[in-house]
């Protein structure tokens, strides 16, 4: 059986005669596959290929939902120059000049930067005393990388930067596969699904995501939308791929329905 199960074949068919359809993807784990440095994740051709054409159709509008801030999500994604953008887990926000929306930049307050900072010493302590965990800078968090270490050292750094940011004003901790993000901005990918449906007046939204930070837009999805989940693990999603290899043909299927 291929990646498109009878069930998921039958949601896609239904895509058809939706007058306005939303397909949102998150990026790392979704359309690109997991790599151990951020700055190297890439998509795969297969999925920008369709994703370009997707974003190509009337009536149909892409966009690409990330906990990445927008800068590194453009560099790395290389995203079709109609798709639309949310990073930040939903806090930065952009759409092309022909959806009339107001775009959300990243603008730090006073006590905001000084919280980052805390976090961020916090963390480096924490990378410095647990060998083969990383960091990722971002303009409004701070992320431990643990994928690398060895597992109890995972856990044990994951364990430390839990108890230690604890406490400081202003900061949300994200859990992610093998991360954790202290970012001092408060938003979900469930927010940004949200806008993304409005901007584009979506009849249908298709969202696809791998991570446990998707499932706040899975929850977002009403009745008639479609939720994918990509890889392993528990879901709200009602479908699933078995990885990002797998998303080209999903892609492919909706860009064909969408084509008749």
């Amino acid at each position: 059986m291929g990646p498109i199960t009878p069930d998921l074949a039958d949601a896609i068919e239904s895509l058809v005669d939706t007058p306005i359809l939303l397909v949102a993807l998150d990026f790392d784990g979704t359309v690109a596959p997991l790599v151990d440095r951020p700055e190297d994740a890439r998509p795969l051709p297969a999925a920008s290929e369709a994703l370009a054409k997707l974003a190509a159709l009337e009536n149909t509008v892409t966009a690409l939902i990330s906990g990445r801030d927008l800068a590194s999500l453009r560099a790395v994604g290389s995203p079709p120059e109609r798709t639309l953008l949310v990073g930040s887990h939903g806090t930065e926000r952009w759409a092309p000049e022909t959806f009339g929306a107001e775009d959300e930049h990243i603008d730090l307050s006073g006590a905001q930067t000084a919280s980052l900072a805390k976090a961020t010493e916090t963390l480096e302590a924490i990378s410095a005393a647990n060998p083969g965990t990383t960091l990722e800078y971002k303009p409004a968090s701070i992320v431990l990388h643990v994928r690398q270490a060895a597992p109890e050292v995972a856990t044990a750094a994951l364990r430390a930067a839990h108890e230690q940011l604890d406490g400081i004003e202003n900061l949300q901790a994200l859990d992610g596969k093998s991360v954790l993000e202290a970012s001092v901005l408060v938003g979900t990918k469930g927010d940004g699904l949200n806008w993304l449906r409005e901007v584009a007046d979506a009849s249908t939204v298709l969202f696809a995501g791998d991570d446990v930070t998707d499932e706040d837009a899975f929850a977002a999805l009403r009745p008639g939308d479609i939720g994918v989940k990509v890889g392993s693990g528990k879901s709200q999603a009602q479908f699933r791929l078995n990885g990002p290899g797998e998303l080209p043909a999903l892609l492919e299927s909706i860009l064909d329905m969408r084509s008749l």
